[in-house]
């Protein structure tokens, strides 16, 4: 891309002395040409949990749904938002204002994904949300642009700390990333404990991005009492507090809840030190006959990792984008975003990851969430065998209702 962040906090000064920013290039209205930009982290603690491989995910629905034989020309772009919301804000604004990006999809870090939001809804363009878990997205900070696939907190404290707390896990204690989706995922799973009987002992809330100590944090979790540790952060740091607290002895204490864990950072962890860990996903390639096959199309291509939620998340929403495109024609879809954010959510989505699912008024897919416990290194007969499927939430339950999420797109 060539995108350094000081040319973009360049440009993004420059809008902010009231000068009009440039109209959209004539070549880029004119174009028969459909760009999708790839925005997330790609050298922070949330590149295995999207990064390249949501990339690669993006190419592979391009390529399924067969886009240059229905005379779609489809160009990739990537760049990475280094978790910090105006470096995301300024590549938005300048793929649509000078390279003529269309939809940009992914996006984790849910302070970044809020204001991308922002911009897809100024600019009319196609917002699809994997990455971030805030429920915001849906919720007050809805747009007519955005659509939010794959997961949210509100799900993952549903089905995450629903469960612990319904095994016996009711004396809590938190760490959480200070940012957004740390504070929103705490907020709501505490929720679920108290209204289920359980008290919240304590949190500590840490420094995002840049924290990779989290021993004093996990003195303050063991002195509470606590019988489970709440990690209400993803990625690289969550696989950090579970390491460290296995070294402190935390686990002969408390039960850990990785209220969002991937099955890469299984990987990372080993089966020896993530067994028995309780997750939940809305996908695993090993689920059933069509996420092995996606999974088989991909991975040669992934050589590192298999995919988890966010990349086929990206998959899906790729595909279900181009169906909507192509049933508008690329002159109307390009046209408007909203246009083709309404069509998406009027045709039910259809593919190999997450199957038949409905998208709401408010720009929530409502796929099936899975709460999977970790296999014991015994249990795994191969390579990423790591789960156990515990509890299969249907989609209409699976997220907030909607009358309580208050997105002004829905009608009273």
């Amino acid at each position: 891309m060539g995108i350094t962040r000081r040319s973009i906090l360049g440009g993004l000064a420059l809008g902010g002395t009231g000068l009009a920013l440039a109209p959209r290039p004539s070549w880029a209205q004119s174009s028969k040409k459909l760009r999708i930009g790839v925005l997330n982290d790609q050298s922070g603690p949330y590149r295995d949990v999207s990064g390249l491989n949501s990339v690669v995910c993006v190419k592979q629905a391009i390529a399924d749904f067969g886009a240059s034989a229905k005379g779609l020309e489809v160009e990739v772009l990537s760049a990475d938002h280094q978790n910090k919301p105006d470096v995301g804000a300024a590549i938005a604004r300048q793929w649509f204002d000078r390279d003529g990006v269309d939809m940009i999809i992914d996006v984790p870090t849910s302070s970044v994904a809020l204001a991308v939001a922002n911009v897809c809804r100024e600019k009319n363009r196609v917002y699809i949300n994997v990455g971030a878990g805030t429920a915001e997205l849906t919720g007050s900070q809805c747009a007519p642009t955005t659509i939010h696939w794959a997961y949210d907190t509100w799900m993952l404290a549903h089905s995450t700390g629903g469960a612990t707390v319904k095994t016996g896990g009711n004396k809590w204690f938190f760490i959480p990333a200070d940012y957004v989706f740390g504070h929103d995922l705490e907020r709501q799973t505490s929720q679920f404990v108290t209204e289920a009987g359980g008290k919240v002992l304590g949190h500590a809330t840490y420094a995002f991005p840049g924290t990779t100590d989290f021993s004093s944090f996990l003195v303050q979790a063991q002195a509470s009492g606590a019988n489970v540790l709440g990690l209400a952060n993803a990625g690289a740091d969550t696989q950090n507090c579970i390491k460290q607290a296995h070294e402190f002895g935390l686990t002969q204490q408390a039960r850990i809840a990785a209220l969002l864990m991937f099955i890469t950072d299984v990987h990372a962890l080993g089966l020896e030190t993530a067994q028995g860990l309780v997750l939940t996903e809305s996908f695993y390639w090993d689920l059933n006959d069509k996420t092995r096959a996606f999974t088989a199309r991909i991975k040669d291509k992934t050589p590192n990792n298999y995919p988890n939620m966010v990349q086929a998340g990206c998959y899906a929403g790729t595909l279900h984008y181009l169906k909507a495109v192509s049933a508008l024609g690329v002159d109307r879809a390009k046209a408007s975003g909203a246009e083709v954010v309404a069509r998406m959510k009027a045709t039910p989505t259809e593919d190999d990851c997450f199957g038949t699912c409905k998208i709401r008024e408010d720009g929530r897919v409502l796929v099936p969430a899975y709460l999977f416990e970790v296999k014991k290194p015994s249990e795994s007969k191969g390579p990423w065998d790591y789960y156990k499927l515990l509890v299969t939430t249907p989609g209409d339950q699976a997220f907030r209702p909607l009358a309580e999420g208050h997105c002004p797109l829905v009608k009273s």
